[in-house]
C-alpha cells in the first residue's frame, strides 16, 4: 500500500487549521523532521497566527520577509565578515537560508519583530464581510410598511 506524507503541508502553510485537524485524526501522517532554521508555528485565537524563527546570529537587516500571492518568504543571508575567525567548535549556524509558507486565502501579515534571536510574525485571518456566515430574516409574507423621512 502507498502512503502520501502531508509532512511538508504542516511545516508551510498558516491558516488550514481544519484541514490539519482531520489529517491529524489518520493514523501516520506526523510531522517528521524540520529544515534550518527551526521555527514554531502557533495559533493565538480564531484568527490570529504567529510563526517564530529560531534566527540566532542574524541581525534585522540580514533579514528580508515579503508575501507574494499568498507565499510568505522569508530570507537570511549573513554578510562577509571582515576579518576570518577560527572556530575550535561551531555550534550555531550562520548559512544562509530561505523558508517559504502557502497563506490561506485572507491570511495577512500584521507585523514582524527580531528579539533575542527569534523572529516573529504575526499574521491574521481577516475574512471579507461577504464572505462571512450570516443570518437571513424570515418574513411572515405581510407587506411591511415603509416609513419614508423628511428632511
Amino acid at each position: 500500500m502507498r502512503q502520501i506524507d502531508f509532512a511538508p503541508l504542516y511545516r508551510s502553510t498558516v491558516g488550514f487549521d481544519r484541514l490539519f485537524d482531520m489529517l491529524d485524526s489518520v493514523p501516520g501522517f506526523d510531522a517528521g523532521p524540520t529544515a534550518y532554521p527551526p521555527y514554531n508555528i502557533e495559533r493565538l485565537g480564531e484568527n490570529e497566527y504567529r510563526i517564530t524563527m529560531a534566527v540566532a546570529g542574524f541581525s534585522e537587516d540580514e533579514l528580508k520577509v515579503d508575501v507574494k500571492e499568498q507565499i510568505l518568504n522569508i530570507k537570511g543571508e549573513k554578510k562577509a565578515e571582515e576579518k576570518e575567525r577560527q572556530f575550535l567548535h561551531r555550534g550555531i549556524a550562520a548559512r544562509a537560508f530561505e523558508r517559504r509558507f502557502q497563506l490561506a486565502d485572507h491570511v495577512e501579515v500584521k507585523g514582524a519583530n527580531l528579539k533575542d534571536g527569534l523572529l516573529h510574525l504575526d499574521l491574521v485571518r481577516n475574512v471579507p464581510e461577504r464572505l462571512k456566515a450570516r443570518t437571513i430574516a424570515i418574513g411572515n409574507g405581510k407587506a411591511q410598511a415603509q416609513v419614508e423621512v423628511s428632511v
